[in-house]
């Protein structure tokens, strides 16, 4: 794999898996289906799939070579980039215009 394909995997695996809290309604993905999660357990979610999505570059960065040290500026940037990477799946959550149940 090259680095240019490496990067590729890693950006769309970073959108879906910060899309993924807003996108169902199971916990964890595997867990019990809740009516309406909570927020609390969808920036739960938020946060491991960040460090899943952290891990999974980790590991594709040392198949290809070294892994560069990293400080505190890549960390911020990676959840900016990651929170705003979840807007979309914000939006639709809570956001969008919900259908009316005219019975």
């Amino acid at each position: 794999m090259t680095s240019a394909t490496a990067v590729w995997v890693v950006l769309v695996l970073a959108v879906l898996a910060a899309n993924l809290p807003f996108a169902n309604e199971r916990v964890l993905l595997v867990g019990p289906k809740r009516a309406p999660k909570s927020f609390a357990w969808r920036l739960l979610e938020l946060v491991l799939f960040g460090g899943l999505t952290l891990l999974a570059g980790s590991l594709l960065e040392s198949s290809l070579g070294q892994i560069a040290p990293q400080r505190w500026e890549f960390y911020a940037a990676f959840v900016c980039l990651f929170v705003t990477l979840a807007f979309p799946g914000f939006i639709w959550r809570y956001l969008r215009k919900q259908p009316r149940a005219d019975v």
